[in-house]
C-alpha cells in the first residue's frame, strides 16, 4: 500500500454515501414544502463529508494507538496498523480536517441564518462543535465512548435526528414532529451499519476491551437486535408516508424499492454462522440506505 493509499483507506470514502444520506432527506423534504436553497445543500453535504472523515480519521487513530486493530481483525487493515501512517501523522490530519470542517460549518450557518437569527446561529454551532467531538470521542481517550457500548446512540443521533431533523431546519427555520419519522429510519439504518461490523468484530473487540454493544449483548441477541432496527427503519418511512399523504400514490413510496436489498440481507444475517461473511454486507447496507434517502427525497 502506497502512502496515498492508506489515506484514503483512513478517510473509508465508502462510508461517504451513508453520511450525507440524511443530509439528502433533510433537503428533500423542506424541498417538499417549498423550501430549498442550494448553497446550503451542498454546504451541508461537504461539512457531513468532513465530520465523516474526521471520524473515520480519529477511528483509526483511536483503535490503533489501543491496540485494538490488530492481527485478529477481520475486516481490513488500518492505516496505523499497517504502519504506513504514524500516530503523530494521524493526530495532525484530524486537526486540518477539524479547522476545515468547522469554518465549511460556519459558512453553512451563516447562509443559513446571517445575522437576523442568532440564537438558531449559536445553536448550530454548538451543534458542530458537539458532533466535532463525538466524531472524535468515539474511539480516542480513556472515556471513549465507542468502547462503553454507546456507539448505537450517537450514531442514532447524529446520522439520523441531527442529520435529517438539523438539515431540515436549516432551510425552513421551523420543526415539524412528522419528519422525526424519516429522521429515525435514517438513524437506524446507520445503527445498523455499525451493529453489522460489531458483530463481524466481536470477538476481537472483546478480546482487545472494546466494549461493543454487540459485545454485551452476546452474538445472538445482537442479531434480533439488528433485524428490530432494519424492519422498524421500514416500518417508521411507510408511517411517514400513510401520515402525510391524503391520497398515497405508487411515486409517494418509491423509496419502497430500497427495501428489497434490506430485506435480501436480513435473510443473508439469519443464515450466516461465520460473522466474517458478513463483512461485505456493511456496503450493501450502507448503500441501500443511500438509495433509499435519493428515492424518499424524490417522492
Amino acid at each position: 500500500m502506497t502512502k496515498t493509499g492508506a489515506w484514503l483507506s483512513a478517510a473509508r470514502l465508502r462510508t461517504l454515501p451513508l453520511s450525507i444520506s440524511g443530509i439528502i432527506v433533510g433537503g428533500g423534504l423542506a424541498s417538499s414544502q417549498g423550501y430549498f436553497d442550494l448553497i446550503i445543500f451542498l454546504l451541508s453535504l461537504l461539512t457531513t463529508i468532513g465530520f465523516q472523515v474526521l471520524s473515520n480519521f480519529s477511528n483509526d487513530y483511536g483503535d490503533g494507538v489501543k491496540g485494538t486493530d490488530n492481527d485478529d481483525r477481520i475486516g481490513p487493515e488500518r492505516a496505523i496498523q499497517s504502519g504506513m501512517i504514524s500516530p503523530r501523522e494521524m493526530k495532525r490530519a484530524m486537526l486540518i480536517t477539524t479547522i476545515i470542517t468547522l469554518v465549511i460549518s460556519i459558512f453553512l450557518i451563516y447562509r443559513s441564518f446571517g445575522t437576523e437569527h442568532l440564537i438558531y446561529f449559536f445553536i448550530f454551532f454548538l451543534l458542530g462543535i458537539a458532533a466535532i467531538a463525538a466524531a472524535i470521542k468515539y474511539t480516542v481517550g480513556n472515556s471513549a465512548y465507542g468502547y462503553q457500548g454507546l456507539g448505537d446512540v450517537f450514531v442514532f443521533i447524529f446520522f439520523g435526528l441531527v442529520s435529517v431533523v438539523g438539515s431540515y431546519f436549516l432551510y425552513t427555520k421551523t420543526l415539524d414532529l412528522i419528519i422525526f419519522l424519516p429522521a429515525i429510519s435514517i438513524g437506524l439504518l446507520s445503527v445498523a451499519v455499525l451493529n453489522l461490523n460489531n458483530m463481524r468484530d466481536r470477538e476481537s473487540d472483546a478480546r482487545a476491551g472494546k466494549n461493543t454493544l454487540v459485545v454485551k449483548m452476546g452474538g445472538n441477541l445482537a442479531r434480533k437486535y439488528h433485524y428490530i432496527i432494519v424492519i422498524t427503519a421500514m416500518i417508521s418511512s411507510i408511517i411517514y408516508s400513510i401520515f402525510t399523504k391524503q391520497q398515497i400514490k405508487i411515486t409517494n413510496l418509491m423509496y419502497i424499492i430500497a427495501f428489497i436489498p434490506l430485506i435480501i440481507h436480513l435473510v443473508k444475517v439469519y443464515n450466516t454462522t461465520d460473522m466474517k461473511e458478513l463483512d461485505p454486507e456493511l456496503k450493501k447496507v450502507a448503500l441501500s440506505t443511500f438509495l433509499f434517502s435519493i428515492l424518499f427525497a424524490l417522492s
